[in-house]
């Protein structure tokens, strides 16, 4: 089994996290093919990004709860089985319908890769720890949004874009074998209650009402938002109004991507010295400027794909450094609840992305405006709610704080976790010092 602070779970971690990029990004260059072939126009085929995105919102509103009770790893194989079937019968589909729903049962499979992974970097660090984990587990993830496209168009001129699904399938079941044989159960403490309606929605309650949560929240909501719209968009306005090839627009989405990669290493490198917060206005002051630079560039009338690919780097610079520490801090509140917090921010992502991706879709004509102006403005709107939240996500010094609903206290000294315990624990722990603790 591997060990925490180990390279080989950071990696395997990473491998889960991919699976979602893979699932999208390996197929961007036959979208237009598999429109050709099933005869559907291009926003019908938009669907099939649009339907995974929904599938992967409902999915990690599952897993979340599901696994703090049952336990990480057989919610994960479970999961991890269904996006590998999906994959298949995304392979075989005979309509552009079916090949819809296929897509967001895939989604839903591979949700629970992505939310559980999340989990388990909670489970095992906390607080700045964390942001650096979530960061290196970003720099190994994003080889795949670098190289899935030029995979999957290799694939596409050779065998065509079912062969893409195929592989999928083969990258669902590595993943199912690997999770099988060397990853350990994280989950310290199993959730006492029984997973409901009632008590999922009791736990999210708590969640909205926490403010820093809530800030950070915001900040990967529209950063994600924008990196969709960049996802749902770019096949379309790179090979059908740039007139770049499959391959070409392969390797400009891979030069793209590459700027998320470098954003996270970057993230890795600084956080655990500037603190997360930091390193989030650095990512919303990036993701800022890219978006404007992609207005810039269509205004002043360059023809070039390069004036649109290379601003999308310096967003996805952004977006690697944002991203990582918005997670760490979203999820440092809930410790014991860390499956529940993933899966809230992962449907509000989701599903605020899935609506953005399919207005950009239905928009796209014979200009990239409604794709530049989407980016250009959840840039901003990243740096505006990092820039006027500042005093809502700062750590508060020796505080401590009685979450009822999760039935844990944390104590909170200069924004680090000293100790997550019951309350019994506690109060043996502490003894006479700790006068403010529930009876």
């Amino acid at each position: 089994m591997l060990r925490p602070d180990t390279f080989g779970l950071t990696a395997m971690l990473a491998l889960l996290t991919a699976v979602g990029p893979l699932s999208v990004d390996m197929y961007l260059p036959s979208l237009p093919d598999i429109g050709r072939e099933l005869a559907a126009p291009p926003a019908q085929v938009q669907l099939t990004i649009s339907f995974y995105l929904i599938g992967f919102a409902l999915g990690q509103i599952v897993y979340g709860p599901l696994s703090d009770r049952h336990g990480r790893k057989p919610v994960l194989l479970t999961a991890l089985a269904l996006f590998s079937t999906a994959g298949l019968a995304c392979a075989f589909a005979w309509s552009i319908e079916v090949l819809i729903v296929a897509r967001l049962f895939q989604a839903f499979g591979g949700a629970g890769a992505v939310v559980l992974a999340r989990a388990i970097v909670r489970d095992l660090y906390a607080e700045a720890r964390a942001g650096r984990e979530f960061s290196l587990m970003g720099a190994v993830m994003a080889i795949a949004p670098t190289i899935a496209p030029l995979i999957g168009s290799v694939l596409q001129i050779a065998f065509g874009w079912r062969a893409i699904f195929v592989a999928l399938f083969a990258v669902g079941s590595i993943a199912a074998a690997l999770v099988c044989c060397l990853l350990p159960e994280t989950l310290k403490s199993r959730a006492p209650e029984r997973v409901s309606l009632l008590s999922t929605m009791r736990v999210y309650r708590t969640f909205m009402q926490n403010s820093a949560f809530l800030a950070h929240l915001g900040i990967l909501t529209c950063s994600f938002m924008g990196l969709f719209a960049w996802i749902s968009g770019a096949s379309f306005v790179l090979q059908d109004l740039y007139g770049l090839s499959a391959l070409e627009f392969g390797v400009a989405f891979a030069l793209g991507s590459a700027g998320y990669m470098l954003g996270t290493m970057l993230s890795a490198g600084i956080v655990t010295h500037i603190g997360l917060d930091r390193t989030i206005g650095l990512g919303g002051l990036a993701l800022g400027v890219g978006g404007l630079a992609m207005v810039a560039a269509l205004t002043l009338g360059l023809t070039s794909a390069a004036s649109l690919v290379v601003p999308a780097a310096f967003y996805l610079v952004g977006l690697g450094l944002a991203m990582p520490q918005g997670f760490a801090g979203a999820m440092s509140p809930f410790p014991g609840r860390a499956g529940a917090a993933s899966s809230l921010v992962g449907f509000v992502q989701q599903t605020s992305a899935a609506a953005l991706g399919a207005g950009v879709g239905h928009m796209l004509g014979q200009t990239a405006w409604p794709l530049v102006v989407a980016i250009a403005t959840m840039g901003c709107l990243t740096l505006a709610i990092w820039m006027f939240s500042r005093g809502i996500r700062a750590p508060t010094k020796g505080v401590e704080i009685w979450e009822e609903q999760i039935g844990f206290r944390r104590l909170k000294n200069n924004g680090s976790d000293l100790h997550t315990m019951r309350l019994p624990e506690w109060a043996e722990a502490l003894g006479p010092r700790c006068g403010t603790c529930p009876p």
